[in-house]
């Protein structure tokens, strides 16, 4: 009997140090994602070398120790992707955010996201934190983040742009970890 790979869940690991085949992998799922219309700080058209950069530097604060980056992974390489930002004001030790969950489309509605999401969890409580939040602008995203247990607070109209121009609307999650 033979195991058709496509059909394996992916492999969720944290990177300790981000290489340039990472970045590479990362930009592609970046720029993915853009095309497919994810407003995550990126307009039209993402360039590679934008991606690649915006990769360099969060590689960069893994190694400082700001941020830590989780990696979701299948037969083909990196698929998806979730920051945990640790670096936070002194009177906020405790807490941490969310930051660049994405899932590259040809590996979404495959539990990718909600993998990377509990996965996240976890490394925070590793951290030491006990309250995480996020925001997002995609109605996909707010009902795998309302199935993890998470609490919607509210919506802010016109907060960013889409990738196209468009203005959009986003909404702001929290988690209590226990």
């Amino acid at each position: 009997m033979t195991t058709d790979t496509a059909t394996l869940a992916p492999s969720i690991r944290a990177l300790s140090s981000v290489n340039d085949a990472h970045i590479w992998q990362l930009a592609d799922v970046l720029v993915d994602c853009v095309e497919g219309g994810a407003s995550v700080s990126f307009m039209l058209p993402l360039t590679r070398d934008r991606a690649l950069g915006f990769w360099q530097r969060v590689g960069e604060g893994v190694a400082r120790g700001e941020r830590a980056l989780l990696v979701a992974e299948d037969a083909q390489g990196i698929v998806g992707t979730v920051q945990l930002v640790l670096d936070q004001p002194e009177n906020q030790p405790h807490r941490a955010e969310v930051s660049k969950m994405l899932v590259h489309r040809r590996a979404r509605r495959q539990g990718v996201g909600a993998l990377l999401m509990q996965a996240v969890e976890q490394l925070a409580r590793d951290h030491g934190k006990t309250l995480l939040v996020l925001d997002t602008s995609s109605a996909e995203a707010e009902r795998l983040y309302a199935r993890q247990g998470w609490t919607r607070v509210g919506v802010i109209p016109g907060f960013a742009l889409l990738p196209g121009g468009e203005p959009c609307d986003t909404t702001y999650f929290y988690r209590v970890l226990g």
